[in-house]
């Protein structure tokens, strides 16, 4: 039963990974695949929302379960998302000093703090 659970989490994990590349891939279709007009920007951060607050709970959730080694780790992971909105900014006209100056620094601050509980 054990290892039937860790290859679904596996296959799990691999297709939310995929789901998202299709988003960046093929925005449109992935859009309107999900349920939502492609244009609906109420939808869209609507999506976002959800997705931030998840990336929030997760490492609470590792923290709490397996201490803060682990979360050094899930915060060493979860500086993707700033560093990918930063590259995002700046590749669709925004600006470079909300690039660096947000979404740069919550990368760094999590990837020094990760550092710190994961390495001790």
């Amino acid at each position: 039963m054990y290892l039937a659970a860790l290859v679904v989490a596996g296959i799990g994990c691999a297709g939310i990974v995929a789901v998202g590349g299709r988003f960046l891939l093929t925005p449109r279709q992935a859009t309107l695949d999900f349920g939502v007009a492609a244009d609906d920007v109420r939808a869209l951060t609507a999506i976002k929302g959800v997705r931030d607050i998840t990336s929030g709970a997760v490492p609470l959730v590792a923290w709490a379960a397996a201490g803060s080694a682990t979360l050094g780790w899930a915060l060493i992971a979860a500086a993707l998302t700033p560093t990918a909105d930063a590259v995002i900014v700046l590749t669709h006209g925004g600006k470079p000093s909300t690039a660096l100056g947000i979404h740069g620094l919550t990368a760094a601050l999590l990837v020094v703090a990760g550092l710190v509980l994961a390495l001790g």
